[in-house]
C-alpha cells in the first residue's frame, strides 16, 4: 500500500532551516505500530498523520520512539500542506488532538496556531545530577506539567550566549529541558534537550512555546514576543499570550513530495 508523503521546513521562510516534519495524509488510521514505525524510519524530530474528520481532521505525532501529545511544529507544517497545497482555497483548519481542537488560520504575519498555555510551576532547586548534565548553572528552574509523557524542566538562564554555549550530557539529563534567557534582537531564546523522548535536540519547538510564552509574557509585562530558538538549524516564531491560550505564527519552508510503501 502505498502513501503520500511530504517534508516541511517548519518556523522558517527558507528550506535547510527551522524544523523539518514529514506529513502523512490518510483516509483512514493505520494501526498504531504502523504509524510509529513509519516515524522511526523517517527518523525526524516528529511525523504528523491526519485523517478527515467532516471539514476538520484529525492529527497524530510521532517521534521516531513514542506518539506524543503536543507537538507545535509538525501541527505548523500539516496545516501548511493542507492550506497551501491541498485545499487553498480555505483560510483555517482545525485539528481535533490528544491536546484539544488546535485551530490555525492565515493571519499577516503567516500561519497562527492557537495552543493551550502551559506555564511552569513554582521555582525549585536544580540537583546536583542535572548541573552536572547540563554543565551550566541556571538562575532559575521550574518544574513543567508533563507534555510527552516525561519529566520536563525550565531552565533560565543570564544571557544568549549561555544558552548557546550548553552542551548537556543528554544521557544524564533525566528529563526533557527547555533553556532559556533574554535574546540579543529578539524578547527571548531558547533551546530544547529532550532524550526522554527519543530526540537529544528539537530544532524550534512550538509545544515549548507554550511554556515560553506565559513565562516571559510575565517577565517582561507585554502580551505579544519576538522568539528565536537557537538550535543549529535555527527558527523564529511570533507569540502572543491572551488568557489561557498562546497563539505562535511562524512560516514554512516547503521540501520534499513523495510516497512510501507500506506492507498491508
Amino acid at each position: 500500500m502505498q502513501i503520500p508523503i511530504y517534508q516541511i521546513d517548519a518556523f522558517t521562510s527558507v528550506p535547510f532551516e527551522g524544523n523539518p516534519a514529514a506529513v502523512c495524509p490518510l483516509p483512514a488510521w493505520l494501526p498504531d505500530r504502523t504509524l510509529q514505525a513509519i516515524a522511526l524510519e523517517n527518523n525526524l524530530s516528529e511525523t504528523a498523520f491526519t485523517v478527515p474528520d467532516g471539514d476538520d481532521f484529525h492529527l497524530r505525532w510521532f517521534t521516531p520512539t513514542v506518539e506524543v501529545d503536543l507537538c507545535g511544529h509538525a501541527t505548523l507544517a500539516t496545516a501548511y500542506l493542507i492550506l497551501n497545497r491541498l485545499s487553498p482555497d480555505r483560510q483555517a483548519v482545525a485539528f481535533k488532538t490528544l491536546s484539544g481542537t488546535l485551530r490555525v488560520a492565515r493571519e499577516d504575519d503567516g500561519l497562527v496556531m492557537d495552543f493551550p498555555a502551559l506555564p511552569p510551576g513554582e521555582p525549585m532547586q536544580p540537583g546536583a545530577e542535572l548541573l552536572a548534565a547540563m554543565g551550566a548553572e541556571p538562575v532559575e528552574c521550574r518544574p513543567i506539567r508533563e507534555v510527552h509523557g516525561a519529566p520536563y524542566l525550565f531552565l533560565v538562564y543570564r544571557d544568549e550566549a549561555e544558552v548557546a554555549a550548553l552542551a548537556p550530557k543528554f544521557a544524564d539529563l533525566g528529563a526533557n529541558v527547555i533553556a532559556t534567557a533574554p535574546g540579543d534582537g529578539v524578547d527571548f531564546v531558547s533551546r530544547f534537550f529532550a532524550p526522554m523522548s527519543g530526540i537529544d535536540e528539537d530544532p524550534v519547538t512550538g509545544s515549548a512555546h507554550c511554556t515560553l510564552t506565559p513565562y516571559w509574557a510575565e517577565r517582561l509585562g507585554v502580551e505579544r514576543l519576538r522568539a528565536r530558538q537557537i538550535s543549529a538549524r535555527g527558527g523564529g516564531l511570533g507569540c502572543r499570550l491572551a488568557g489561557d491560550r498562546v497563539f505562535l505564527a511562524g512560516d514554512c519552508a516547503f521540501y520534499l513530495e513523495g510516497s512510501i510503501e507500506v506492507p498491508e
